[in-house]
């Protein structure tokens, strides 16, 4: 499969795997655009397997101490006096490097600011680059 940008310009070509999670997506998007289909659902059917698909060990399946974890489930980020907690936090070497924070697909993210701001603040809470 090759993507392109929105203007049909600068192709990629993307891991068959990927591609395969773009395709059963778009098939089914009214469906998973239901308030009833959850982020849960869609981190275990979609958001677990691209990032596996691109070399990420999502469920640790080398058996690295919590230090040395690939990727971290609900990290815990202080925020304030709070304690938030990221869907993802990945990691190299134990250091972290980017969070990602899924929303269910009845989310317009694209008009909704409020999940941008959380990925944000999380980021600059973690000293992250924003």
């Amino acid at each position: 499969m090759v993507l392109y940008n929105e203007k049909g310009k600068d192709r990629m070509s993307v891991p068959r795997k990927v591609a395969r999670l773009i395709e059963s997506f778009d098939s089914n998007i009214e469906a998973y655009k239901d308030h009833r289909y959850n982020e849960t659902q869609l981190r275990h059917e979609f958001v677990d397997p691209l990032f596996m698909a691109l070399g990420w060990d999502v469920n640790n399946t080398a058996g690295l101490a919590e230090a040395y974890k690939d990727v971290i489930h609900e990290d815990s980020i202080r925020i304030g006096s709070a304690t938030k907690a990221p869907d993802y936090c990945f990691r190299i070497g134990g250091t972290r490097k980017f969070f990602v924070e899924t929303k269910r697909p009845s989310v317009n993210i694209k008009q909704d600011v409020s999940p941008a701001f959380q990925l944000r603040r999380y980021a600059w809470s973690a000293k992250l680059p924003t």
